[in-house]
């Protein structure tokens, strides 16, 4: 499995997307998380992702295996971070990570912010924001791994987040 293609995501994709999407709520439920239960994401907010150019695929041999929204200076959240920021440029946001439950366990997730941070690069972006619920520990995990630090807690729908940065070289 060494022929991935990162994509934006087209409508025709939707039920490919939603359907990782589904599994990774049912996931973090099973784990006893509260993140992803609360009616979103959902069907509708991945119709969003898709239509505003914010969509994501990781593909493998013609087969959606992930899905992340990639947002370029706007997460309003961000704005009122409880902790600092290293930086105040511009900076791409990534949400909504998740993994087809047949191919966990190979560090997919981490090829999807390894992918968007050529984005960023490619478009002349030095920063890349991330958030997960406290609880997520194996995204937090894939974080600290790949460079981020901590930066404090941000607020999503009433909950906190733990939000993390990366400085591109």
């Amino acid at each position: 499995m060494k022929n991935f293609t990162f994509r934006k995501a087209v409508i025709e994709d939707k039920n490919s997307i939603w359907n990782i999407i589904q599994q990774a709520i049912l996931r973090r439920k099973a784990d006893g998380s509260n993140q992803w239960q609360d009616d979103y994401p959902n069907e509708q907010s991945i119709e969003n992702d898709i239509v505003t150019d914010f969509g994501f695929v990781l593909v493998n041999e013609e087969k959606i295996i992930g899905y992340c929204a990639v947002i370029i200076n706007y997460e309003p959240a961000y704005d009122a971070i409880e902790g600092k920021w290293l930086t105040n440029d511009d900076f791409v946001v990534i949400h909504r990570i998740a993994i087809d439950e047949n191919y966990l366990g190979q560090g997919l997730s981490g090829k999807i912010i390894e992918n968007v941070e050529k984005l960023a690069k490619k478009n002349n972006i030095f920063s890349v924001k991330v958030d997960t619920n406290f609880d997520n520990i194996a995204m937090m995990k894939i974080f600290e791994k790949r460079g981020y630090q901590y930066c404090g807690e941000v607020y999503f729908r009433g909950s906190a987040r733990r939000a993390y940065e990366k400085v591109l070289k």
